[in-house]
Protein backbone atom coordinates (compact mmCIF):
# COMPACT_ATOMS: atom_id res chain seq x y z
CA UNK A 1 0.00 0.00 0.00
CA UNK A 2 1.09 3.29 -0.89
CA UNK A 3 0.19 6.84 0.17
CA UNK A 4 0.50 10.00 -1.22
CA UNK A 5 0.41 13.59 -0.60
CA UNK A 6 0.82 16.17 -2.58
CA UNK A 7 2.48 20.18 -1.57
CA UNK A 8 3.90 23.32 -3.25
CA UNK A 9 0.77 24.30 -4.69
CA UNK A 10 -0.39 27.79 -4.68
CA UNK A 11 -1.19 31.16 -7.09
CA UNK A 12 1.55 32.36 -9.58
CA UNK A 13 1.93 34.56 -12.38
CA UNK A 14 2.41 33.80 -15.72
CA UNK A 15 6.16 32.86 -16.47
CA UNK A 16 6.36 32.33 -12.59
CA UNK A 17 7.66 28.90 -11.41
CA UNK A 18 6.15 26.06 -8.65
CA UNK A 19 7.92 23.46 -7.39
CA UNK A 20 5.40 20.82 -6.54
CA UNK A 21 6.37 18.03 -3.78
CA UNK A 22 4.79 14.73 -3.48
CA UNK A 23 5.52 12.97 -0.54
CA UNK A 24 4.92 8.80 -0.35
CA UNK A 25 4.89 6.57 2.38
CA UNK A 26 5.60 2.62 2.13
CA UNK A 27 8.61 1.13 2.04
CA UNK A 28 8.61 -0.14 -1.42
CA UNK A 29 8.31 3.39 -2.49
CA UNK A 30 11.38 3.58 -4.18
CA UNK A 31 10.66 0.54 -7.04
CA UNK A 32 7.37 1.90 -8.19
CA UNK A 33 7.16 4.13 -11.62
CA UNK A 34 5.40 7.39 -10.84
CA UNK A 35 3.37 10.51 -12.38
CA UNK A 36 1.61 13.47 -12.47
CA UNK A 37 -1.22 14.35 -13.69
CA UNK A 38 -3.56 17.79 -13.56
CA UNK A 39 -7.33 18.58 -13.98
CA UNK A 40 -8.30 21.92 -15.04
CA UNK A 41 -11.59 23.38 -14.27
CA UNK A 42 -14.10 21.06 -16.07
CA UNK A 43 -11.77 19.26 -17.89
CA UNK A 44 -10.97 15.68 -17.79
CA UNK A 45 -8.02 14.40 -15.38
CA UNK A 46 -4.69 14.36 -18.24
CA UNK A 47 -1.01 13.64 -17.83
CA UNK A 48 1.55 15.79 -17.02
CA UNK A 49 4.70 13.96 -16.80
CA UNK A 50 6.52 10.11 -15.97
CA UNK A 51 9.61 8.67 -14.39
CA UNK A 52 10.56 5.46 -13.67
CA UNK A 53 11.68 3.85 -11.08
CA UNK A 54 15.28 4.66 -10.70
CA UNK A 55 14.55 8.51 -12.15
CA UNK A 56 16.79 7.32 -15.48
CA UNK A 57 13.46 7.41 -17.73
CA UNK A 58 11.52 10.46 -18.25
CA UNK A 59 8.70 10.99 -20.43
CA UNK A 60 5.99 14.67 -20.34
CA UNK A 61 3.10 15.79 -22.22
CA UNK A 62 3.85 18.07 -24.91
CA UNK A 63 2.18 21.49 -23.51
CA UNK A 64 4.83 20.99 -20.56
CA UNK A 65 8.04 19.77 -22.62
CA UNK A 66 10.41 22.00 -22.15
CA UNK A 67 9.06 23.65 -18.86
CA UNK A 68 8.16 20.98 -16.22
CA UNK A 69 10.91 18.89 -14.95
CA UNK A 70 9.65 15.48 -12.87
CA UNK A 71 12.52 13.89 -11.02
CA UNK A 72 12.30 11.65 -7.88
CA UNK A 73 14.66 11.16 -4.66
CA UNK A 74 14.29 7.39 -3.10
CA UNK A 75 15.83 8.07 0.07
CA UNK A 76 13.04 10.46 0.89
CA UNK A 77 10.20 8.92 -0.87
CA UNK A 78 9.55 12.00 -2.97
CA UNK A 79 8.79 12.92 -5.98
CA UNK A 80 8.94 16.33 -7.57
CA UNK A 81 7.58 18.53 -10.74
CA UNK A 82 9.62 21.70 -10.98
CA UNK A 83 7.26 24.68 -13.30
CA UNK A 84 8.53 27.12 -15.07
CA UNK A 85 7.11 29.81 -17.25
CA UNK A 86 3.72 28.79 -16.15
CA UNK A 87 0.86 29.96 -18.03
CA UNK A 88 -2.59 30.68 -17.31
CA UNK A 89 -3.58 27.20 -19.12
CA UNK A 90 -1.24 25.77 -16.44
CA UNK A 91 -4.33 26.20 -14.11
CA UNK A 92 -5.32 22.76 -12.51
CA UNK A 93 -5.58 20.56 -9.61
CA UNK A 94 -2.23 18.56 -9.84
CA UNK A 95 -2.14 14.91 -8.59
CA UNK A 96 1.18 12.61 -8.20
CA UNK A 97 -0.04 9.01 -9.12
CA UNK A 98 1.70 5.66 -8.46
CA UNK A 99 2.07 2.35 -10.95
CA UNK A 100 1.49 -1.02 -8.93
CA UNK A 101 3.94 -2.13 -10.85
CA UNK A 102 8.02 -3.30 -9.20
CA UNK A 103 11.22 -2.17 -10.78
CA UNK A 104 11.18 -2.43 -14.79
CA UNK A 105 12.60 0.12 -16.68
CA UNK A 106 9.19 1.80 -17.77
CA UNK A 107 7.67 5.04 -17.29
CA UNK A 108 3.76 4.96 -17.52
CA UNK A 109 1.22 7.79 -19.16
CA UNK A 110 -2.24 6.58 -18.81
CA UNK A 111 -3.95 7.44 -16.05
CA UNK A 112 -5.70 3.71 -16.05
CA UNK A 113 -2.31 2.48 -15.25
CA UNK A 114 -2.04 4.33 -11.80
CA UNK A 115 -3.56 2.27 -8.71
CA UNK A 116 -2.19 4.59 -6.15
CA UNK A 117 -3.40 9.29 -5.97
CA UNK A 118 -2.88 11.74 -4.04
CA UNK A 119 -5.32 14.38 -2.85
CA UNK A 120 -4.36 17.22 -5.49
CA UNK A 121 -2.83 20.18 -4.94
CA UNK A 122 -4.13 23.63 -6.44
CA UNK A 123 -2.34 25.21 -9.14
CA UNK A 124 -3.80 29.06 -10.30
CA UNK A 125 -1.83 30.83 -12.66
CA UNK A 126 -3.08 34.81 -13.38
CA UNK A 127 -1.87 36.59 -16.47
Amino acid sequence: QVQLVESGGGLAQAGGSLRLSCAASGRTFSRYPMGWFRQPPGKEREFVAAINWSGGRLNYADSVKGRFAISRDNAKNRVFLQMNSLKPEDTAVYYCAAVDVWGGNDYYTAKDEYRYWGQGTQVTVSS
